[in-house]
């Protein structure tokens, strides 16, 4: 009996196994994919979900309320889920209906980038360099730059908020998402244009509000699309900022001037919506006429000075002042100052003036010359000293003059301007005055006669006498005429023989002949020599005593005249 329920138990059992296998068979159960299932039952912790397979499959009902579809489900009801093991080490069924929303995300999201399709999503937190959104279950990435037009300080307002996006890129090796809010609002912002701008054109009035200020211009909001307002059509005056004008937020009218259709720029402006005062204004002044101004601005390079409103002109550094050429504008002119300016020059299809201020102011150059002459003394203080003169102001005339330094002394030697300090109080006589290039030349050996005189009215190789004043290893400095001008006579230069060119033979207060061996009048530039003139004297007493030749010796004629020393007198 017993073999006999065995048999029929194991038979029963084997035909089990086949129905199962068979059904199994049929339905075609893969694990990681996709499948439909029934609802049995729902309980406190969990929906259970009848796949056909020989066991129930059990989702947490945290997936559901997640979802918020727990107010959905019902026993009965059909529900796709990812079988992810047929059987486990339990015997169970798993599955998941959050890894199948997830799945099904993925492929529409595939979709959606191929296409460009948009797709709606929650941003739910925030992540480094962005956020986190959720697309269904598909958990995606929104870059910071992506999230708007502009940069945003606060972003409470997007949060938990359904929004659109278009899928930029899809990483199916890593499974990520990148997507971008920007790209949506950039579609919208260009229908927008396209329908603005098919309803303008250029010349057009219309009412905008200022959206955004700049050092260079302002953004115009005309419904929604962005114009450039630029400063310099704020206004047909100069102004420095454009918040000088305008404020955030303000409603103001603006004229179309320009539409570029391929970038879809818009320009607009509101000196326009006036006439150019320019035109009518410029004709009122002439040039070479004097006319109050108010200056505006000052730059490094000048000063801008207000006619009236719509003109301006500007004065540059080189017609500030007629002495302080190398300080900077803010120095002698300040913003809101009322001076007199003459117009020098205008240019109407340019929209410039240049003015002078100078010019309103006497002219030092001009009261000097018609002062003074060449050849007046002056008393000034030294202001600079250079390698190649002194800058010195003239005493009561508010100007600088020049000395070079070979006007300093008749030696015309650079060693002169050591004997200089700065704000030495020093006489000079004036050599020149230059009005157009406004120079004036000064000297100081001016003040006392040329030494040089001595030698206008000598010739080249005529004798002279000195007195010596001083010896040193180059030679003797001798003074010469009653104008005491001091020569030196170099070693070379001293005596025919070379033993007796010493500068020690020769004392403090000696007289001696030398012959003029270099005559420049125009430079006063002399030399002399007593080794020129010992060589004459030479060839003299060889032509008046005679030669060898004749049966003389030489050295017995003239031996007694040359221990007389003839070139040195005491």
């Amino acid at each position: 009996m017993e073999e006999i329920l065995k048999q029929e138990k194991s038979k029963s059992h084997k035909e089990f196994e086949k129905l199962l296998s068979e059904d199994l068979g049929n339905r075609k159960f893969k694990e990681g994919e996709i499948t439909t299932g029934i609802i049995s039952k729902v309980g406190k912790k969990y929906v259970f979900i009848d796949l056909g397979l020989k066991s129930e499959g059990a989702i947490p009902i945290e997936e559901f309320k997640l979802t918020k579809e727990i107010d959905k489900i019902e026993v009965g009801s059909k529900i796709d889920v990812l079988l992810e093991k047929i059987e486990n080490f339990s015997g169970d069924v798993v599955v998941s209906r959050e890894k199948a929303r997830r799945a099904k995300s993925w492929k529409r999201m595939e979709k959606a980038f191929e296409n460009k399709e948009e797709v709606k999503g929650i941003i739910i937190s925030r992540c480094k360099g962005g956020f986190v959104v959720d697309v269904d279950s598909c958990l995606c990435f929104l870059p910071g730059s992506q999230v708007d037009l502009r940069p945003l300080k606060n972003f409470d307002h997007l949060m938990k908020v359904p929004q659109t996006f278009e899928c930029v890129k899809l990483d199916k090796k890593r499974g990520n998402i990148v997507l971008s809010r920007r790209a949506i609002m950039e579609k919208i912002r260009e229908k927008d244009k396209d329908k603005v701008i098919s309803k303008i054109k250029e010349g057009d009035i219309v009412q905008g509000t200022v959206k955004n200020l700049t050092d260079w211009g302002v953004f115009v909001d005309l419904n929604g699309v962005d114009a450039l307002l630029h400063i310099t059509d704020i206004s047909w005056s100069r102004i420095n900022k454009p918040s000088e004008l305008l404020s955030i937020g303000q409603s103001i009218k603006v004229k179309i001037t320009k539409i570029e259709q391929t970038k879809k720029k818009i320009s607009v402006s509101i000196k326009h919506l006036t006439e150019d005062p320019y035109a009518k204004i410029i004709n009122k002044y002439e040039i070479g006429k004097k006319y109050p101004a108010t200056v505006t601005k000052v730059q490094d390079y000048g000063c801008f000075a207000k006619l009236e409103d719509g003109l301006e002109g500007l004065i540059h550094q080189s017609e500030l002042s007629w002495t302080k050429k190398n300080i900077h504008p803010g120095k002698i002119l300040s913003t809101s100052q009322k001076i007199e300016v003459v117009l020098l020059e205008k240019d109407t299809e340019k929209r410039r003036l240049s003015l002078s201020y100078k010019n309103t102011l006497i002219n030092p150059w001009v009261k000097f010359a018609k002062e003074h002459k060449v050849g007046d003394e002056f008393e000034g203080t030294v202001k600079n000293i250079t390698d190649y003169g002194l800058f010195v102001s003239v005493k009561n005339a508010e100007l600088d003059g020049m000395i070079h330094y070979k006007d300093l002394s008749w030696s015309e030697s650079e060693s002169e301007l050591e004997k200089y300090k700065k704000n030495q109080i020093i006489k000079f006589k004036i050599l020149e005055i230059n009005q157009e290039n406004e120079k004036i030349r000064l000297g100081v050996k001016q003040l006392t006669e040329n030494p040089f005189k001595f030698f206008m009215n000598k010739n080249l190789h005529e004798i002279v006498t000195a007195v010596v004043e001083s010896s040193s290893k180059n030679g003797i400095i001798v003074r010469i005429g009653k104008e005491n001008l001091s020569i030196m006579i170099k070693r070379n230069q001293l005596a025919k023989e070379p033993e007796n060119a010493r500068p020690s033979r020769f004392a403090r207060g000696d007289k001696v002949d030398a012959m003029i061996i270099e005559l420049d009048k125009e430079k006063n530039k002399v030399a002399l020599s007593i080794k020129a003139l010992e060589e004459k004297q030479t060839k003299e007493a060889e032509k008046k005593y005679g030669s060898k030749d004749s049966g003389g010796v030489l050295g017995e004629i003239l031996g007694p005249l040359l221990k007389k020393k003839p070139t040195k007198k005491n």
